[in-house]
């Protein structure tokens, strides 16, 4: 009985891994096919011939450098703010717990619901003219971080971590002298890594792929990232160097997951996040 659980689980994994990799395997012949063979045999996996010099010219005709650079220079500020302002905001619900915190929760989950696309007129209109300083941020790498800083679900999922925590440990570091920077710095954080990877993970992600908002706000085309560019460029150019350039901007993302892979897991496993 054993056995056929074994088998099952290795041929369901096996499928899973195969379907998740036909699309990467087709972009991979497509980003090295001729124009031609690409139109009368779209769904074959092998190219006659393999023409291995695609990848190059595309990054040469098309500047990936240039746009690589962008697109790297704008996830990782967005992967800086929206971790500064997960930690910082969970820390204060699950942590500090002020009197106001069910309000600003409740607030949170509120906007679970409410759909990006409703929200996009009035945070353009926001980062056109912020608040009390009354400056437009747009066309600046600010336009892309400041907002991605705003995710309820990262800030939710870092509070379900800390509130895990035990608070023991809270109220030893006080006794000792310690302030909630201290604690927040020496203690949460430290203890942190797998909710950390996990947030840095979908951080990663969300701000990689992201295009609609860059498109918006980055209307100078030199300073727009992969996913804003290469559309713009499949215009005018051929469909294998396209691929190409896909093919290109679909590395990074994976590497970063195959690196990080064990604390993204085990972070997810810390959480409880299902689906």
């Amino acid at each position: 009985m054993r056995g056929g659980w074994t088998l099952l689980h290795v041929v369901l994994v096996a499928g899973l891994v195969g379907f998740g990799a036909v699309p990467v395997v087709w972009m991979l012949r497509a980003a090295i096919s001729t124009p031609t063979d690409l139109v009368l045999r779209p769904l074959s996996l092998i190219p006659e011939p393999a023409m291995w010099e695609n990848i190059p010219v595309a990054w040469e005709l098309l500047d990936i450098g240039h746009y690589l650079w962008n697109t790297v220079i704008l996830v990782l500020g967005s992967w800086v703010v929206q971790l500064l302002v997960s930690t910082t905001a969970g820390f204060a619900l699950a942590v500090i717990r002020p009197w106001y915190g069910g309000i600003v929760y409740g607030a949170f989950l509120v906007t679970l619901f409410v759909p990006a696309t409703v929200t996009l007129i009035a945070l353009y209109l926001t980062v056109l003219d912020l608040p009390l300083i009354g400056v437009s941020i747009t066309d600046t790498p600010w336009a892309v971080w400041l907002p991605a800083g705003a995710n309820a679900f990262t800030i939710l999922l870092v509070k379900q971590f800390f509130d895990e925590i035990p608070r023991d440990l809270f109220e030893a570091a006080q006794i000792d002298g310690a302030g909630w920077f201290t604690i927040f710095w020496r203690i949460v954080l430290p203890m942190s890594r797998p909710i950390l990877a996990v947030v840095s993970l979908l951080a990663i992600m969300s701000a990689w792929k992201e295009f609609l908002w860059p498109l918006i706000v980055l209307t100078d085309p030199g300073a727009q990232p992969l996913s804003v560019a290469l559309p713009r460029l499949a215009q005018a150019t051929s469909p294998a160097y396209l691929i190409a350039g896909l093919l290109i901007a679909s590395i990074p993302p994976i590497l970063v997951f195959l690196i990080f892979q064990r604390s993204i897991v085990r972070g997810i496993g810390f959480t409880g996040l299902k689906g």
